[in-house]
């Protein structure tokens, strides 16, 4: 999807748009309030993830032009404000969701299957669809190596269960970043690398088919003989 992020914060939308390209998503970046109205105006962006508060102009104030002129781009609200107050005033003003800071990527990621309209976002959390309960995969421990195991260090265990959790998918190293490490920026180490390479000699060697693979350019994922 392409998406364009108005965010003045330069190393907060810096994280947004490396984590969003990890999801596969065409991001693009306006730091101020006159240069985001302008590439919204044009057009073409599948979603809008817009802060509040920018420089030279507001971010409702965006969204509110966009909607009188009949553009309903859907439209994701960042504010630190973080008041009931303030999020009934960005639905108002034409946005579809809204998100308080801090948040982390996760949170943010519904921004890929575009926010919720506005009145799907007011209904009443009883009238909304159950979910069906996801399968979640065996244990990952039982799968031993064929001699004398190593054991996990807590953090190779948590990367383990965690890759567990999401079998069958691409799980991006700022996925990773966030929900094994609590880290919410990129702290530009090798951590990532170090403990899956680690984690990969603990539970692939002696195996002819391996669990864990590297997905170039995307990050890790557990499949084959996870069963």
């Amino acid at each position: 999807m392409r998406i364009l992020l108005i965010e003045d914060d330069r190393e907060a939308a810096a994280y947004l748009c490396k984590a969003l390209r990890e999801a596969g998503h065409v991001p693009d970046h306006a730091q101020d309030g006159d240069s985001g109205a302008a590439m919204a105006a044009e057009g073409g962006y599948d979603v809008l993830v817009v802060d509040r508060m920018l420089p030279r102009r507001d971010g409702l104030s965006i969204i509110e032009d966009l909607r009188k002129r009949g553009d309903h781009t859907p439209t994701l609200i960042l504010s630190a404000l973080g008041q009931v107050d303030d999020r009934v005033t960005g639905l108002r003003a034409g946005g579809d969701d809204y998100l308080p800071k801090p948040y982390a990527f996760s949170e943010l990621a519904r921004a890929g299957r575009g926010p919720r309209p506005a009145e799907q976002a007011r209904r009443s959390r009883d009238d909304l669809p159950r979910r069906r309960p996801r399968a979640r995969p065996a244990p990952p421990h039982r799968r031993a190596a064929p001699e004398s195991p190593s054991r996990c260090s807590p953090r190779e265990f948590r990367l383990l269960e965690y890759l567990m959790k999401h079998a069958g998918q691409v799980v991006t190293r700022t996925m990773l970043l966030e929900n094994v490490w609590d880290y919410h920026f990129d702290p530009q180490t090798n951590v990532i690398d170090v403990h899956v390479s680690r984690l990969r000699g603990k539970i692939d060697k002696g195996f002819g088919e391996p669990l864990l693979h590297t997905v170039r350019g995307a990050g890790y994922m557990i499949r084959g003989g996870a069963r």
